[in-house]
């Protein structure tokens, strides 16, 4: 399919790079395109970036079929734009249609419309160290109908927008409460998807952490309350004793694209890294015995995020001095180097715009 363009006539001004924040400001045009089941997805165009108009029975506004995807083009110091597994993104996109009973889409083509996209608006992505565009394709059920089944019309859509760090802290060590009340997903539902329902029953625990002063949660598994899971924004990864040890991808938790890249990265370098399931009473245990040298978040909004403090059923556990550890630096300084095009991009992550 050949991909239309319509470029705007009312550009809007650029950003102050340093004043960028998160998912703020958008860009200067989106991307959409239609699915219907006499055509299939069709009509596939770029166009300037406004508000659409929808009834208000339009069905993902009431059953929630829709799904989503995050990445960034970051701009190096040549000037060059590249994007980073893009490829891996669409692939989970499908594998989230597929769970959503949502029409999947051809990957390679949507990568090329993720690369004519930023193209277009090359100018808005950002140069200043750390910022980047943040990517985000979703496609959302369109019929208008009150009934619980499958849409049988979809729109795709990419929007695009600057963004500086995901978390104000930037690099430095945050502090996550581990939840024991509320619980995010089970095997056997979505927890694997990246859908909306995911982030939306996530509200109520981020919001009670915010007020405690936490700047996360850590879920644990919801049948037993006893294994660890994900952060609500990142996958984790815990250095105990020398061993790096990430939760196992078992149905209930997002398999990240960053989550990978580190597990590929670190194995490269020698470091011997586990996917297990890793009980919260386990961690205790080797932060008493002090063995827990280091904790982080993985993710494409925030890359790498240290945990300074982890307080689960009122222990507080300070870990690695509220300091970033070796191997959270090591991960840290790799990837956006390999992003940013700083460093050799010895596993073929990156595609050029």
């Amino acid at each position: 399919m050949e991909i239309s363009i319509t470029k705007t006539n009312k550009p809007k001004q650029k950003p102050d790079e340093n004043n960028l924040g998160f998912g703020k400001i958008f860009t200067d045009h989106m991307f959409l395109m239609n699915y219907t089941t006499e055509k299939g997805w069709h009509d596939p165009r770029i166009v300037p970036y406004a508000p659409i108009e929808f009834s208000l029975a339009t069905m993902t506004f009431h059953y929630g079929q829709s799904i989503f995807e995050g990445l960034k083009a970051y701009r190096t110091q040549d000037g060059d734009v590249q994007l980073f597994r893009p490829k891996n993104n669409m692939a989970r996109l499908n594998n989230s249609a597929k769970r959503l009973c949502i029409p999947t889409i051809d990957e390679d083509f949507a990568v090329d419309a993720i690369k004519k996209l930023v193209d277009v608006d090359r100018d808005w992505v950002p140069s200043n160290p750390g910022t980047s565009l943040y990517i985000r394709p979703f496609i959302f059920g369109t019929d208008e109908f009150l009934g619980v089944h499958p849409s049988d019309s979809y729109i795709f859509a990419i929007i695009c927008s600057p963004s500086g760090s995901y978390y104000p802290e930037g690099i430095n060590p945050v502090k996550i409460y581990v939840e024991d009340k509320y619980v995010r997903a089970v095997k056997g539902g979505v927890g694997f998807a990246k859908t909306e329902a995911n982030y939306a029953v996530s509200l109520k625990a981020q919001d009670e952490a915010e007020q405690k002063g936490y700047s996360q949660v850590l879920w644990l598994d919801g049948k037993t309350g006893e294994y660890i899971e994900e952060v609500g924004a990142m996958n984790v990864f815990f250095v105990i004793d020398g061993e790096v040890i990430t939760p196992s991808a078992e149905g209930s938790i997002l398999e990240g694209i960053t989550r990978l890249s580190t597990i590929e990265l670190l194995r490269a370098k020698g470091y011997k890294v586990t996917e297990r399931q890793l009980k919260i009473a386990e961690l205790t245990e080797a932060y008493d015995a002090g063995k827990l040298d280091e904790a982080f978040g993985t993710g494409t909004a925030a890359v790498i995020s240290p945990m300074g403090e982890l307080c689960y059923k009122g222990k507080n556990m300070i870990i690695n001095n509220n300091e970033i550890g070796k191997i959270s630096q090591l991960v840290y300084d790799q990837l956006t180097g390999i992003q940013y095009g700083e460093l050799p991009d010895e596993f073929n992550w990156v595609q050029k715009v």
